[in-house]
């Protein structure tokens, strides 16, 4: 799917986001990423074949 240069990382990289955006809906808290995953808003992910990864956003820790 990807014709960049570099090619973004592949859906099962464990950088898998830092793929380019293909399509943003901010307004609906998704992301279609150039690799074929869906990233929401709120860190969670859709693999291409179906997997889910949950959300991961760092905890915050009030001092």
């Amino acid at each position: 799917m990807c014709t960049h240069t570099p090619r973004c990382p592949s859906a099962d990289s464990p950088d898998r986001e830092a793929a380019a955006v293909v399509a943003g809906h901010p307004e609906q808290g998704w992301s279609l990423l150039c690799n074929a995953v869906v990233l929401f808003e709120d860190t969670g992910e859709l693999l291409p074949d179906g997997r889910v990864v949950a959300p991961h956003r760092p905890l915050v820790v009030a001092a």
